[in-house]
């Protein structure tokens, strides 16, 4: 098992951290593993005692469960905030959304999944948001705060399971957030991404039949979790839906005046020791 789990890990070495649930989904297409909960727990088993000894990094997995908040910043002295603010100009960044048609927002059913859509969203200076903060009214609330204060049109690309639950989750969102925009003359607009009837057909992903206990209705005959998508092509799904709603030449352009900007601080940086 773990050799197996050696190849996926170097297979998606371009899209690491996975999640163990992206890690099981895989295994199972591969043909080494069932879709069974006794399976999915001998493999976490496994890759726990693997990561223990070294044999698999810690910076490969990703937890789901952890919250990390950040101490807030320090330094040891003058010189050292200087070097900071240096790193920090190198990191500069304008708005690469401004101009665009429409702001665009990510998100996702599960936290799992956030940091592979970062590194997506980035790129184009695209915030990525897990359901699991969206489930309340305030963070519906702040969601349409965010789209009146964009001062244009909001279309949120959203990512979640092809079940009852995942269905209902998006209806919910959508409704809630427009609703709450819409009072104070903010258009948001809603788009399912993933995961889509016809992407379980065309990617051969693992189903299960709907909960009998979830008695909501459901537009297909079988279910699928999000995480299901092989990390490659959910990049490539996101990227293409993101790049729908783009103009590339608006895109480019501010590249440009970021990088002209970005040198410019540099220089400045660089005249005085204090950064005056």
């Amino acid at each position: 098992m773990l050799t197996a789990v050696d190849a996926v890990l170097d297979r998606y070495r371009e899209h690491l951290p996975v999640s163990l649930r992206q890690l099981f989904y895989v295994l199972l297409s591969d043909g080494v593993l069932e879709k069974t909960e006794r399976d999915y727990k001998r493999m976490c088993e496994y890759v726990g005692m693997a990561r223990r000894a070294g044999r698999i990094p810690w910076d490969v997995i990703r937890d789901d469960t952890q919250i990390a908040v950040d101490a807030p910043p320090c330094f040891s002295g003058p010189e050292d905030f200087w070097r900071a603010i240096e790193s920090a100009a190198d990191e500069y960044r304008v708005d690469r959304q401004a101009g665009q048609p429409v702001r665009l927002e990510l998100w996702c059913e599960t936290a799992g999944m956030v940091p592979q859509l970062v590194r997506i969203g980035e790129e184009f200076g695209i915030a990525c948001f897990s359901g699991g903060g969206f489930d309340g009214l305030a963070g519906k609330y702040d969601a349409a705060v965010r789209a009146v204060e964009g001062g244009r049109r909001t279309r949120v690309l959203h990512i979640g399971d092809y079940d009852q639950s995942g269905e209902h989750m998006f209806s919910s969102l959508a409704e809630d957030v427009m609703a709450f925009a819409g009072a104070s003359g903010a258009e948001v607009e809603f788009e399912r991404v993933a995961v889509t009837d016809e992407q379980v057909a065309a990617y051969n992903l693992p189903a299960a039949p709907p909960k009998a206990t979830d008695r909501r209705s459901f537009s297909g005959t079988a279910t699928t979790q999000a995480e299901a998508l092989p990390p490659d092509i959910l990049a490539a799904i996101v990227r293409e839906a993101i790049e729908a709603h783009r103009d590339p030449s608006l895109h480019e352009r501010a590249l440009a005046r970021e990088d002209a900007e970005r040198r410019a601080i540099r220089s400045r940086l660089r005249r005085s020791p204090d950064g005056r």
